[in-house]
């Protein structure tokens, strides 16, 4: 439409944050055999926000999140995360939830806590069991007998039981009850930082806006908008849902 195209002409790929960046990418592309999924990608994130990244399936969403992760190496282009490439660094300080679970059905919560606590300097045992108390979870449950929405749960308050610079969450309240959204919602506000940033990405736009500091379009394989969401309400009339529907209607 014309709001949206009047609007987008003046927005920057960069955005318009002013503190140190955590993440710098630059002409990212990449590709699968031969598709393009990721075609000159640019891209800054600031300290201290949540940011959400939309955009419908198939536009790099997840491909971006798993090159960050360092699950994904070839790529051209630069990545840079506090300053250094993706390695050893980089993964030491994000925190990944992926869209699908990673734990193993035999596994327990108690054995799950312990594999955290072995792999990660970061990680607050003492948090994950008290989060887990709180959903009423049994430590000696297999995970293989837990349902979706108490799998969700807990692979997120392990994920956000670390002290990590940057949560990575794919999908986290993909197919969930709204109880249980609202849980994580509230999980992800308590243990987030002015020194951290959070990278969230979700379909359900209109239920996850009200905690997003900045919105990354991406379209293709580009980032298609970076604003801070005040700024983007402020110059379209619109929420950043009604905007979402607009650009990918």
């Amino acid at each position: 439409t014309e709001e949206v195209a009047s609007y987008v002409k003046v927005v920057g790929e960069e955005g318009r944050g002013t503190s140190m960046s955590l993440v710098e990418i630059k002409n990212l592309e990449h590709r699968y055999g031969n598709h393009t999924v990721l075609a000159g990608l640019n891209l800054t994130l600031e300290e201290g926000e949540i940011i959400g990244l939309l955009g419908p399936n198939g536009v790099g969403k997840t491909t971006l999140m798993k090159i960050l992760c360092g699950l994904i190496q070839n790529y051209d282009g630069s990545v840079l995360v506090d300053g250094q490439p993706i390695g050893v660094h980089s993964k030491s300080i994000i925190s990944y939830l992926p869209e699908r679970t990673y734990f193993r059905k035999s596994e327990n919560v108690k054995s799950a806590i312990g594999m955290f606590r072995d792999f990660y300097k970061d990680f607050d045992e003492k948090k994950a069991v008290e989060m887990a108390m709180d959903l009423k979870l049994d430590s000696k449950q297999k995970i293989g007998s837990m349902s979706k929405g108490m799998q969700e749960k807990l692979q997120l308050v392990f994920v956000m039981s670390r002290k990590a610079r940057l949560f990575v969450l794919d999908e986290p309240m993909g197919g969930v009850d709204p109880t249980t959204r609202d849980y994580i919602l509230t999980t992800i506000l308590n243990q987030y930082t002015e020194n951290s940033s959070i990278l969230l990405s979700t379909h359900l736009v209109h239920d996850v806006e009200q905690i997003f500091d900045r919105a990354v379009f991406l379209k293709q394989g580009r980032v298609f908008l970076n604003e801070q969401v005040d700024v983007l309400r402020a110059e379209t009339g619109m929420s950043v849902d009604q905007y979402f529907r607009e650009v990918y209607r």
